[in-house]
């Protein structure tokens, strides 16, 4: 079914200051759906790993229990209907699912890891309207120079690592980290605009 309105807004199902920034720079109209908990309290929203679970398969996963939740909330709640947009980003280094830091020591234990080497972003994102959901992926490699402990420990204290995959954001200080990108720089940074904009003409938004 698609919604054919011209002005079509959407529930963006993220707390993430970065997608809100993404979806406005390409003319999205959104409202923030709220949750009642944050995501890690959610049990639909667990993002922990099923046994031999690759990459591709855990994000798309988590990104269609995002936007699936977000559905489930707008019924409850009765809210207005329309489309909601999720997303989720994980760092893949040498086959290992690399998430969120869980604090300052594990972000340098993760950039000490990625500093030198080539890992993979990826990103999936989920809409969801009634009863269809629907995915799309973006994937890109990323490559660090050499990093020296005094440069991982100082971008540490800026507190920039802290809510971010791989512990680092490429629109921030560690931009002056990648000597290499084949991909997506907005899904690098949490939301692939050529996707999501694909994916949501699907659903009928007139961009």
């Amino acid at each position: 079914m698609s919604v054919d309105m011209p002005y079509l807004r959407v529930y963006l199902a993220s707390r993430s200051p970065r997608r809100r920034k993404l979806l406005a720079q390409i003319g999205v109209g959104f409202d923030t759906l709220v949750l009642r908990n944050s995501p890690r309290e959610e049990p639909a929203l667990d993002e922990t790993p099923l046994p031999g679970e690759n990459p591709t398969s855990y994000v798309e996963r988590i990104a269609r229990s995002k936007a699936e939740h977000g559905c489930s909330i707008v019924r409850w709640r009765k809210l207005f209907p329309q489309p909601v947009l999720a997303a989720d980003t994980t760092v893949e280094l040498a086959g290992e699912l690399i998430g969120k830091p869980h604090d300052a020591e594990d972000a340098k234990r993760i950039l000490k890891r990625l500093s030198g080497n080539t890992h993979r972003v990826l990103t999936a994102v989920a809409i969801g309207f009634e009863d269809r959901i629907e995915l799309a992926l973006s994937i890109s490699e990323v490559r660090f120079r050499p990093l020296d402990d005094g440069e991982i420990r100082r971008y540490v204290a800026s507190g920039e690592p802290m809510d971010k995959a791989g512990a680092y954001g490429i629109q921030g200080r560690a931009g002056m980290f990648i000597e290499y990108l084949a991909g997506s720089y907005s899904g690098v940074m949490g939301l692939p605009l050529c996707e999501t904009a694909q994916l949501l003409k699907r659903f009928g938004y007139r961009l």
